[in-house]
């Protein structure tokens, strides 16, 4: 079996690094859409009833996040070995994730200002009927708002803040989707460099396979 020489030699432990940050990276994806969907602010806001466009964004997130990682194994192994079908399948998986991610973020920044209305309408149910108290509270306590332009609750009368809960509904759901744009940013370029080192390295073990 071939093995690489010279500058391929440091292209090969490079991609190797890369792989292991790269799997790195995915934990921190996997870790953040587990902190989005758990998150007793987020959890306590959204209830049992509510809508779940924003949740299935961070459904999306986690499987993405286990997927990078499953990939970054691969690499890892396909550098280790000088495998060019494990560094082939690296590649190809690196592509489907990012054509895939190119994708939800333009489905996300479509969908942003659905999502945020979705949630204001469903506080604006739960104050208008009073039946989900608990919810309304919620929204209270978390952002330290009171009523909307709509809908003004029974309990906001005893109650001082300094907004309405369509106007900090949208400031706290924001937050949320720029960190996931912020790490899906970090996420593309590194997979770009990523199939750049796993295509040189594959070319490189096939050309001194040739010479052998």
């Amino acid at each position: 079996m071939g093995k690489v020489e010279g500058g391929m030699k440091c292209v090969k432990f490079l991609l190797f690094i890369f792989n292991f940050i790269f799997w790195l990276m995915g934990s921190l994806v996997l870790a953040v859409g587990l902190w989005l969907r758990l998150d007793p602010n987020t959890v306590s806001l959204l209830g049992e009833d509510g809508p779940d466009t924003f949740f299935i964004g961070v459904y999306i997130l986690i499987a993405a996040g286990g997927l990078v990682m499953l990939v970054g194994f691969f690499g890892c192994c396909g550098a280790v070995r000088e495998s060019q079908c494990l560094l082939g399948l690296f590649f190809a998986c690196l592509l489907v994730i990012f054509g895939a991610e190119v994708a939800a973020g333009v489905f996300g920044f479509i969908n942003k200002d659905k999502i945020i209305q979705e949630i204001r309408h469903f506080y604006d149910e739960s104050a208008g009927n009073n039946n989900n108290n608990a919810t309304v509270q919620s929204y209270h306590t978390v952002l330290s708002c009171c009523g909307s332009s709509t809908v003004t609750p029974s309990s906001c009368k005893n109650m001082v803040f300094n907004q309405t809960c369509d106007v900090a509904i949208e400031e706290f759901f924001n937050s949320k989707l720029f960190i996931v744009g912020y790490v899906g940013i970090g996420i593309a370029g590194v997979m770009i460099i990523g199939m750049i080192f796993s295509m040189v390295l594959c070319c490189a073990i096939r050309n001194s396979r040739e010479v052998i």
